[in-house]
């Protein structure tokens, strides 16, 4: 299974319409999770014609956008944990392992920082913001590779 992880994208400040290094991306993704901040519900319709959306309520998400503050979902036998805000790096791994105890990968954003770690059984994935990079030196997303409940590959890959 072939998943693309999004964070932070702002439209309409940042994404006006998904930019073609993304779109590059997302075709032929069998599944697409942004961990928040998509700010208005018009790019969740985008990225649905790509592959189906599972997503999370960021900060600046308006009303439109109708999200859960966490989930949890399994994607070909992955357990995997969402959430924007994953609050400070410091006891990040063991406050998202007791916030999603039963999650092999916990997907999040908020920080525009991307991020591979794994510790204590946990994997923890940011995949940084494709289109407000901050202080980061490019916009990136993530790619993630799942076969039979097993992460078999994780990537930050630039798009800008």
């Amino acid at each position: 299974m072939r998943v693309v992880a999004l964070s932070d994208t702002h439209a309409p400040r940042r994404w006006r319409s998904c930019p073609p290094r993304v779109a590059e991306h997302l075709r032929g993704a069998d599944v697409i999770l942004h961990a928040g901040d998509v700010c208005v519900a018009s790019v969740l319709d985008e990225l649905a014609a790509y592959a189906p959306v599972h997503v999370v309520k960021g900060n600046n998400d308006g009303p439109d956008v109708v999200a859960p503050e966490t989930l949890e979902l399994t994607l070909d036998g992955l357990r995997i944990g969402m959430i924007h805000d994953s609050g400070p790096a410091k006891g990040r791994l063991d406050r998202l392992r007791r916030r999603f105890p039963q999650a092999d990968l916990v997907v999040f954003g908020h920080s525009h920082i991307p991020l591979d770690e794994s510790g204590g059984g946990l994997r923890i994935f940011n995949p940084g913001s494709p289109t407000d990079r901050r202080r980061q030196p490019h916009g990136t997303l993530g790619l993630l590779t799942i076969e039979n409940g097993v992460l078999t590959a994780a990537e930050i890959v630039p798009v800008t």
